[in-house]
């Protein structure tokens, strides 16, 4: 197989960077992006924090009131993802000027393949160096950078010499470089197949290499070959500018355990919106709604219902959720968070095209545009239903995103 030069680009602490981008006087101190910790008392989790929090501890996901346990100094940002998406946006431009086969993993990193870029922008380190070179001119925000063969060991890279770091792995060095790392740096390691690999005595990535293909074959199927195949720094996956999302989900944790299934209710209501805000954003319709439900002592449910057709509609989607809600009525716990999502998508029609339902769909359709193009310039909240006058918008704002693929 021709050998590829991949680049993993991975923007550092990318929500805390553009906040301390947009407010100088934030630069140098530790900033934590998520929930308000209303004095350690606050609910959520951390969306993402500064190095300078780093060192006290702090780490995304955590719980917003274990962070201000760790780092009660720290300025506590509100997530702002309209902002992070027009950033991310304007990187993800810079990433294409280099080549058309750029994957975005997510809203701040992505993989390239270069390997046919050599000639206009030189070898992947030109490359890597001319790309951090302009995000930082263009957009004041560091990245740190893999370079490698294939894409496992250019994520890995890339992580090797965070903040603004670039790590090359030559051809033909991808072992050595892996062979020391914890085995729960390979794809698809988790803690239960951590803990049954050092039932073997496995606890580097070198352990696994050691052993012959056969042996974890045997031992694992599948799943034994890929960590094998991992293990010696092979990676066959290209690089997909395509690649399908698969689904999409808003959840809120309340404040105080809730009881109040009017509140609820108006929760579910407020989460559809965003989420059917976002598949139209992405130009996607989704065929089943998804509804997550977590109570006051954690145990987590979730209900899921397959749609005759598929629909970007806030309406249909809060119809469906509230629906599935009826499993958990009448209410002996107080609830601790709700979620709703989407998934099976298809592309989302456009006004132009002949719709089902004739005028009144199309007429529908293009009132969601006008209100999503109100919202994208003033903000989610700028414009809401009626219904949700009343809902205060810090009751879900410190919602955890989720787009997956």
């Amino acid at each position: 197989m021709k050998s590829r030069t991949i680049l993993h680009v991975d923007m550092d602490a990318f929500y805390a960077s553009v906040e301390q981008r947009e407010r100088p006087e934030l630069k140098g101190k530790p900033v934590i992006v998520g929930a308000d910790p209303k004095a350690g008392k606050g609910r959520g989790v951390v969306a993402a924090c500064s190095y300078q929090a780093r060192e006290y501890g702090v780490h995304s996901a955590l719980p917003i009131s274990r962070a201000w346990q760790l780092c009660p100094g720290a300025v506590y940002v509100r997530p702002n993802g309209p902002l992070y998406g027009r950033v991310s946006g304007r990187i993800m431009k810079i990433l294409r000027h280099f080549t058309d086969l750029v994957e975005p993993v997510s809203i701040d990193e992505a993989f390239l393949d270069v390997t046919g870029s050599s000639r206009l922008f030189g070898d992947g380190q030109s490359v890597a160096r001319a790309i951090k070179d302009r995000v930082w001119k263009e957009q004041e925000l560091t990245c740190s950078i893999g370079v490698a063969t294939n894409k496992f060991v250019a994520k890995i890279a890339s992580e090797a010499d965070k903040p603004d770091g670039l790590s090359i792995v030559q051809r033909g060095q991808e072992q050595n470089f892996l062979a020391n790392l914890p085995i729960r740096r390979i794809w698809g390691v988790g803690p239960r197949s951590e803990k049954r690999l050092k039932g073997w005595e496995v606890r580097t990535v070198a352990d696994i290499a050691l052993r012959k293909q056969s042996f974890w074959v045997e031992k694992l199927g599948k799943y034994g070959d890929h960590l094998w195949h991992l293990s010696q720094g092979i990676d066959d996956r290209p690089v997909q500018p395509s690649r399908a999302l698969k689904s999409l989900s808003h959840e809120a944790t309340f404040e105080t355990d809730c009881r109040d299934f009017v509140k609820i209710r108006k929760t579910l209501l407020s989460l559809s919106e965003k989420v059917a805000r976002r598949c139209r954003k992405q130009g996607l319709a989704g065929s089943c709604v998804r509804l997550k439900w977590r109570f006051e002592d954690f145990s987590t449910f979730t209900r899921q219902r397959k749609l005759g057709e598929p629909t970007e509609d806030a309406q249909r989607i809060f119809t469906v959720a509230l629906d599935l809600s009826r499993d958990f009525l009448p209410l002996t716990r107080a609830v601790r968070l709700v979620g709703v999502g989407v998934s099976g998508f298809e592309e989302r029609r456009s006004t132009s095209q002949p719709v089902l339902f004739g005028d009144s769909d199309k007429k529908k359709r293009s009132l969601d545009d006008s209100v999503d193009r109100i919202a994208e310039r003033f903000g989610g909240h700028s414009i809401r239903k009626a219904s949700l006058l009343d809902h205060h918008p810090e009751e879900d704002e410190g919602f955890t995103s989720f787009l997956t693929d």
